[in-house]
Formats: C-alpha cells, structure tokens, sequence
C-alpha cells in the first residue's frame, strides 16, 4: 500500500497545545484542509489557532477543550465531531502523561489518568474514528508512543509499560488493516526537550532525560514521523544514536537489562 497523501487532509491532534502535538499542527498547517486540535489548555489552543490561521487564512482550525482521562469527554468529543460532519481521515494520538519515580510511591489518581490517557483514550479515539475511514478506503493512524517502551523501565514503571500497548496495539491493528486504503504508523521517540519531563518529575526531584546527545529536536521527531506516515512505514524513531541504541537494544536478551537496570533504578 502507498503512504498517505496530507494534501487537504482532516487532521485530529490530541494533546496539541505544547510540544510536539503543537508541532505536528505547525507542519501539517501548510498541507492540511482543516485541523482539529484538542487539549486541556484552551487559552494554548487558541493561540495556535491564531498563530496557523495568520499564516493560512485558508485553513480551518476547531479547537477541543477535552481532558482524556475522562471517557464521557473522549465520547463528547466524538458525538461533536459527528454533529459537525468532520470527516477525520488522519487521526494523531499524541496526548500522554508520565510519572517519573516509583510505583509504589505514585500518586493512585495521576497513575489512573496516565493510564487512561496513554491507553484507553487513544484506543477509544481509534475504534470511533477507524470505521469511517475504512469506509472511504482513506485514512492514516499516527500514534505516538516512546521508545521507553521497549522495555520495562524501573522508576517508569506505568508510563514504559503503557507505551508498550501503544506499539503493540498500532502493530496489530496495522497488520488487520492491510488493503484497507488505511495506514497505521507508530512513533517512538528518545529525549526530546519538551514539557514532558518537568511535568512527570514529583516534587524535589531532578529528572533527566538522558544525555544529550541521544537528544533530537521536536521539529525533527515530527518531520520523521510524518515522513514515515507519507512513505506507509510502521515504525519511526527518530534520530540516528536513538535508532541504533534501540536496535541494540531489542537484541538485549531480558537477563541483562534486567542487571542493568538494578544499576540505574535510583531516582534522582
């Protein structure tokens, strides 16, 4: 199957008001018809809103006030999107929430939300949204996922593990979609300076987010990952020394990394 052509396309982009859900909305505003932008920040949606209209008065903009941790919100959402007849034919589920430090000291209620946003939002998002796609025989899947899902990530316990069933689930339903006219891409990017590890850090703590050198920027990661959604490839991950660390890393049998993650465990 041939990629996805984004040209007057419909886009869905969740978590789309900070980092790299607002940059999928800068690089897709040039190509895109209308864009569908959702978030828990508002007042951030509606500056990106004024910032792509400004440069495309062309280019239709909605603007979703919608927490995913709650599913009678995710189900809001949908029901608007049916009453206003858009047809979404490019679905990006970037949302995600993390929590950096141990599982048996996490907050019960921000466990919950990671896990309802990482998983369940996005799953429900697809099962509404991939229908009518397959109906039109046009449509592509984008899920954003991390490469700490590779793996089970002591001091990441919940997020690696949610992340895990975002490039497992994108696989399957990719395979159950061939010859569909739908394509399902997943993105699993390394270090990227965005709001997500001053957000997922608890109070006094220092998290990192790995050297900086296994860093690439946000407009790199979302220019790979729509490159790989043109070119119909299943997985992307962005960055030369990310790509092979995780090629390594997947060759790693499980008694080693579990070692080394013994060495690596202590939060900062």
């Amino acid at each position: 199957m041939s990629g996805f052509d984004f040209t007057g396309t419909s886009a869905l982009i969740t978590g789309a008001s900070a980092g790299i859900g607002r940059e999928f909305a800068r690089q897709l505003a040039g190509r895109a018809g209308s864009l569908v932008l959702v978030a828990r920040r508002l007042d951030r949606l509606e500056e990106l809103r004024d910032e792509l209209t400004g440069r495309d008065a062309n280019l239709k903009v909605h603007v979703r006030h919608v927490d995913l941790s709650h599913p009678n919100e995710v189900e809001e959402l949908c029901a608007w999107l049916e009453r206003e007849k858009i047809a979404v034919d490019f679905l990006i589920n970037n949302a995600g929430l993390g929590d950096y430090g141990f599982f048996a000291t996490g907050d019960t209620a921000r466990i919950h939300d990671m896990s309802m946003v990482n998983m369940v939002a996005l799953t429900a998002l697809t099962r509404r949204l991939l229908p009518p796609m397959i109906a039109r025989k046009r449509g592509a899947i984008l899920n954003v996922s991390s490469s700490a899902g590779f793996l089970p990530m002591a001091g990441f316990a919940v997020y690696a593990a949610t992340k895990a069933y975002v490039t497992s689930f994108s696989e399957a339903i990719r395979a159950e979609l061939r010859g569909t006219g739908v394509t399902v891409t997943v993105l699993c990017p390394g270090p990227i300076h965005t709001e997500f590890i001053p957000v997922a850090r608890r109070a006094g703590q220092r998290g990192k987010s790995g050297p900086e050198f296994t860093h690439v920027s946000v407009e790199e990661c979302v220019r790979s990952a729509l490159n790989a959604v043109e070119q119909n490839r299943p997985l992307v991950i962005p960055g030369l020394v990310m790509k092979i660390a995780m090629f390594v890393l997947r060759l790693t049998p499980m008694w080693v990394l579990r070692w080394v993650s013994r060495f690596s465990s202590k939060m900062s």
